[in-house]
C-alpha cells in the first residue's frame, strides 16, 4: 500500500465490513518495504511517510535489479509512478524493452512510469521553480533537475546558458526569474552565477555546483567550494551534479510532490 489513497482505500473498506480487520493487518504487515530480491528492496511507503515517493538509482545497477526495482515501485496494479534517475543509454534500452509505456529521456538521463517527460525542446521557460544555468556544459545537470520536478507534479521552467562571461544575456529571462518561488543554478568553473543569482533576486537560490571545467576547477570542486563562500544570503549548496537533489529539496520548499494516482502517458 504505497499511496495515502491506497491506504485510505483499505482503511474504508475495513469500515464498510468489505474486508476484515485481519485482512488489512496482513495486507499491510510487509507494507512498509518489499525485498524483491537479493540486493533490491523498495520503500514503499515512502511518500506516505514523507511526501515523496523512492526514486530509483540507476547507476550500478544490473539490468535485473533495476528492472526489478521499478516494478516494485510500480505496484502490483501498475498505477504507481516510478522514476529513475542516472539511466545509461544502455539501461535506458533495456527499461524502454521491459516497460514500452515508459518515457525515456536521453539527455537528462531520466526514466518515467507514468508520467511525460519532455524529451527534447522546446522545453518550458516560466514556473514556480526555474532552473538556470551557466553554460550549456551544465543542462545535463538542470534537465535532471528539471525533469525531476516535472515529474512530481512541480511547475518548473529552465533559463539556459546564462552564465557570468556574458551576464547581460539574463536580462532576456528576468521577468520569469522574478515570478518564480524558488531558483536552481547550476554552474561548474568558479560557480560565480549562484551568488549573482541571490543578490540580484532575492529568491531561496538552490545552487549545483557541475563537474564542468579546466584543471583547477577539480571536477566540481572549485565551483563547490566557491558556492560554499558565496557572500550572498540566501543559498543552500547542493553536492556535484546533484540535480535530482536539488529538483527534491525544492519539491519541500514549494510544498511537497503532487503524483497521479493512475499510470498513463
Amino acid at each position: 500500500m504505497p499511496h495515502q489513497d491506497s491506504l485510505a482505500t483499505l482503511l474504508a473498506q475495513v469500515a464498510s465490513g468489505a474486508l476484515s480487520p485481519e485482512e488489512a493487518a496482513r495486507s499491510l504487515r510487509f507494507s512498509p518495504f518489499e525485498q524483491l530480491m537479493d540486493g533490491v528492496t523498495v520503500d514503499t511507503h515512502r511518500h506516505l511517510r514523507t511526501g515523496m515517493p523512492e526514486t530509483v538509482l540507476a547507476r550500478g545497477k544490473s539490468t535485473e535489479r533495476l528492472i526489478a526495482a521499478m516494478r516494485g515501485l510500480n505496484g502490483q496494479e501498475k498505477t504507481v509512478p516510478v522514476l529513475a534517475t542516472r539511466v545509461s543509454p544502455e539501461q535506458g534500452a533495456e527499461l524502454i524493452q521491459a516497460f514500452p509505456g515508459g518515457c525515456w529521456w536521453r539527455e537528462a538521463g531520466l526514466f518515467s512510469l507514468g508520467r511525460d517527460l519532455p524529451a527534447g525542446p522546446p522545453w518550458p521557460d516560466k514556473g514556480d521553480l526555474m532552473i538556470i544555468t551557466a553554460g550549456a556544459s551544465d543542462m545535463p545537470v538542470a534537465l535532471e533537475a528539471l525533469g525531476t520536478a516535472l515529474f512530481h507534479g512541480i511547475s518548473a521552467g529552465i533559463a539556459p546558458d546564462i552564465g557570468v562571461a556574458g551576464l547581460h544575456r539574463i536580462r532576456t529571462g528576468l521577468p520569469a526569474l522574478d515570478k518564480a518561488a524558488v531558483l536552481i543554478v547550476a554552474a561548474g568553473m568558479e560557480g560565480a552565477l549562484p551568488s549573482v543569482m541571490a543578490g540580484l533576486t532575492g529568491k531561496p537560490v538552490l545552487a549545483v555546483p557541475t563537474s564542468v571545467g579546466y584543471g583547477a576547477a577539480a571536477g566540481g570542486y572549485a565551483a563547490l567550494l566557491g558556492m560554499l563562500s558565496s557572500c550572498s544570503p540566501g543559498i543552500a549548496v547542493l553536492n556535484i551534479d546533484n540535480g535530482y537533489g536539488a529538483a527534491m529539496f525544492a519539491c519541500r520548499l514549494l510544498g511537497g510532490c503532487a503524483l497521479p494516482t493512475k499510470c498513463g502517458r
